[in-house]
């Protein structure tokens, strides 16, 4: 069984808005780094509708991007990508996935099926799936930044306190910090 590790983008006050963060070459070097070692990402619908309507017209090379964002998108479009939504069925973008029926069933057979580990990128579906003990890691970029808005991380909630345990916190070039965390033992 696979784990699956919620990444995402953070600043210091919490905000996950994409438009916040560094994106650099580090940034994505970085998060090329997470898919290569994972074996599918995973999104829920709002994420996956931000994703389709850039990355694969940069991987095909009708936008122009630097390196590293080339090098993500070309790596995300052979990416399978399992999309959770109740509200769209097809996927049309290559190798993209509904998952579809019960969360915690759907994404437990996602789990045990890729053994490299699933990659969670949306911050809605994140908290939904904490709230069912499916989160298994946690690979946070935090951003040196204080936007003073949101959304934030985890605003809608979760039933209690998660306990973490750091594996390591790795200071970037450009100020933001690369955090991973494991669930801690009873936590």
């Amino acid at each position: 069984m696979g784990l699956l590790t919620f990444s995402l983008n953070v600043t210091l006050d919490g905000c996950v808005d994409h438009q916040e963060g560094i994106a650099d070459d580090e940034t994505h070097a970085f998060f090329t780094r997470l898919m290569d070692e994972a074996g599918a990402m995973l999104w829920g619908r709002v994420t996956y509708e931000m994703m389709e309507c850039y990355w694969p017209a940069v991987a095909r090379g009708d936008v122009e991007a630097p390196a590293a964002m080339r090098e993500w998108a070309v790596q995300l479009e052979a990416k399978p990508k399992y999309v959770v939504s109740s509200t769209r069925t097809v996927f049309p973008w290559t190798n993209s996935h509904h998952l579809a029926g019960d969360l915690r069933a759907s994404v437990q057979k996602l789990k045990d099926a890729t053994p490299a580990g699933v990659l969670l990128g949306s911050g809605q579906l994140a908290t939904a799936l904490d709230r069912l003990d499916l989160i298994d890691e946690y690979k946070l970029l935090v951003h040196p930044r204080i936007v003073g808005h949101g959304p934030t991380l985890y605003q809608s909630g979760l039933p209690g306190t998660r306990r973490l345990a750091l594996v390591s916190a790795t200071p970037l070039r450009n100020g933001a910090v690369a955090m991973h965390y494991r669930r801690a033992q009873g936590g």
